[in-house]
């Protein structure tokens, strides 16, 4: 679609009629043609409108980063499937009210600031380390970025943060919560189970053919052929293009110096110290450790505790020259004698050592010259992009315009979404996950775009056609159709004894009566917390009895698929909430730090409430592939 339309639009007679098509969605406007309304923004909060343009680009990167998580492409069905559109609208509308607020708190960012965010970005760097204005457009532009929209997303991201960070930071749950959380968390409890085996199902009967297709029918993914594409993708990687770039050493010599960091790092040492206010106590506590006291009961008897004597990892000139002598000249575990500093007297522990690392130049000449070479070659495939989009604009085919780019061209006539051909043997794809996407998502006779990959290289994908699903017969897949059927049988005749188990031992308040029906023994499942783990017991039925009141009975599915599990709650027990325990303190900050995100979530929906939202639900749909 694409290549037809790069070739008609040079034609006398398309320039005409887009004239003209133009002059009349000008006098006329193009909703208004086929809607009756202008409006084409996505959504109004309060007297502004959010763009379509940046929400369609804002839901793609949005679902290349979901899909990357996933491992697989998420398609519009998937995503609505799992309500990713609406969280990412939900997510635009909040940040737009945010950053209405912003801006009537009086909060911006600087030119500086968001020049220098930019900056620190690694993905912007150039083959020579530092931050590259080519690398930088060429980044932002695949993510559907002008350099413009760019800096303004980073300008209202710096300036959100100034509001969002006060709201956050700080923020602690009151300790009476945090304890009524954690105890329920930490609770424990028993139960005693019985397995019904599988086999308490009884024998299955045998599948009409009749049957056998109606089940196949109605599980028709499970017993279709997948559905097959026909692709053809140019393909060109820094190999492809190393022996067009050249790096002198003396630019070897520029880049080893930019990045000097990383071969010329000083030794660091964890210290800690413990300030004395006179000669005469330090001179004391001097000859304590010479003694055999330990540095650390030293502190103690102080009233110290680690963060008040820790330093951290230091280099010997944080601790200027008398402390950086003493202390660097000690082994681990040693301790300087009484040094008198700008805020008293004090004595330096060595808990640590890291040593330095010091490579010349030459000793990392040849992996740097790789390095670069690398990165410069994988600047040069922007030429490679470039010049097969310069042939494809003048009517040249994927293939020949990929040979006079210099690409490499593949041709594979079936594959299928998981990368396998018809004959069950793995196809010559690109393993990186973002080719599989771009080929999921990619429309038949169209030709893409050159895309960048993580995996370096630069590809062009077209799908020349494709081969729908399709159900396999029923002489093809009876035996695999036949144990599905079984199996699904087995289960919900399992069902139904569970059901009747359960209201019996409810009823007895006891498993003894349907384990003796059952010739079976009662087991016991020992202590159990909410994230216990065992082979024996599913997450399924731990859960059940975690959500049921003591003595009530449950039931579950057995672990691989070997019957099911009736249990019923035996004991509830409550350990005291270890206070002085560092879980305890990690709980507390992870409970705090959620619900500090509700309050940033509560300030979002109540700057939208203020504001007023309305959402143009055929113009998100349209986007989302609603």
């Amino acid at each position: 679609m694409l290549q037809q339309m790069r070739t008609v639009a040079k034609s006398r007679v398309a320039s005409v009629f887009l004239g003209l098509l133009a002059l009349s969605f000008g006098v006329w406007g193009i909703a208004d043609i086929f809607r009756g309304n202008t409006d084409t923004s996505i959504a109004t909060i309060g007297s502004e409108k959010i763009d379509p343009d940046t929400f369609q680009r804002d839901y793609r990167n949005f679902l290349r980063g979901q899909s990357t998580e996933a491992g697989h492409e998420i398609t519009p069905e998937e995503a609505r499937a799992k309500g990713l559109d609406h969280q990412a609208l939900e997510t635009t509308l909040s940040r737009d009210a945010i950053d209405q607020l912003v801006v009537s708190y009086g909060l911006r960012a600087t030119d500086a600031q968001v020049s220098s965010a930019i900056r620190a970005v690694s993905a912007f760097r150039g083959p020579l380390g530092s931050f590259d204005h080519e690398t930088f457009l060429y980044r932002i532009e695949n993510a559907g970025f002008t350099e413009n929209s760019f800096v303004d997303v980073e300008r209202h991201d710096i300036a959100r943060d100034q509001l969002l960070v006060a709201v956050h930071a700080g923020f602690a749950l009151p300790p009476g919560y945090t304890r009524l959380l954690f105890d329920y968390a930490d609770q424990q409890r028993a139960a005693e189970y019985v397995a019904v085996p599988r086999s308490a199902a009884g024998t299955p009967p045998q599948p009409s053919d009749a049957e056998l297709v109606a089940y196949i029918h109605s599980h028709a993914v499970q017993f279709s052929t997948p559905e097959y594409r026909d692709v053809t993708y140019a393909v060109a990687g820094p190999q492809d293009v190393m022996s067009q770039v050249h790096v002198t050493d003396a630019e070897l010599q520029q880049q080893y110096e930019l990045q000097k960091d990383q071969y010329q790092v000083p030794e660091k040492r964890d210290v800690e110290q413990i300030t004395f206010p006179d000669a005469a106590s330090a001179k004391a506590s001097r000859a304590k450790i010479d003694a055999g006291t330990s540095f650390d009961t030293l502190a103690q008897q102080r009233g110290l505790k680690t963060a008040d004597v820790s330093l951290g990892a230091v280099v010997q000139a944080d601790l200027g020259k008398e402390r950086g002598t003493a202390t660097f000249a000690l082994p681990v575990g040693g301790v300087t004698q009484p040094i008198k500093s700008t805020f008293g007297w004090v004595m330096l522990h060595v808990t640590k050592i890291t040593p330095g690392v010091s490579k010349s130049f030459a000793d990392v000449k040849d992996s740097l010259r790789k390095d670069v070479m690398t990165e410069l070659a994988t600047a040069k495939l922007t030429d490679v992009s470039n010049a097969f989009d310069d042939a494809s604009a003048g009517g040249a085919t994927l293939a020949a315009a990929a040979t006079r780019a210099g690409m490499r061209v593949v041709h594979i006539p079936a594959v299928d979404r998981n990368g396998l051909t018809p004959e069950g043997t793995k196809a010559a794809l690109p393993a990186t996950p973002d080719f599989r996407a771009q080929l999921q998502k990619s429309d038949v006779g169209e030709e893409g775009d050159p895309f960048p990959s993580a995996d370096g290289n630069v590809y062009v994908i077209k799908v020349n056609g494709v081969t729908p699903p399709k159900l396999k017969p029923l002489d093809a897949v009876r035996a695999p159709a036949v144990a599905a059927w079984t199996a699904n049988w087995e289960t919900r005749r399992l069902t139904q004894i569970a059901g009747r188990l359960v209201r019996e031992a409810t009823a007895d308040k006891s498993l003894s009566g349907i384990a003796a029906q059952l010739h079976a023994s009662v087991q016991s499942t020992g202590a159990l917390k909410h994230n216990s783990t065992s082979p024996a017991l599913p997450p399924k039925l731990i859960r059940s009895l975690f959500d049921s009141p003591p003595g009530a009975v449950v039931s579950a599915p057995a672990p691989h698929g070997e019957g099911l599990l009736i249990a019923r709650v035996t004991g509830v027990a409550q350990p005291p909430a270890p206070m002085e325990n560092p879980l305890f303190f990690r709980f507390a900050r992870s409970v705090s730090d959620d619900g500090a995100d509700d309050f940033v979530s509560t300030l979002a929906m109540a700057a939208r409430a203020r504001l007023g939202v309305t959402i143009n639900q055929s113009q998100v749909d349209r986007i989302t592939g609603g």
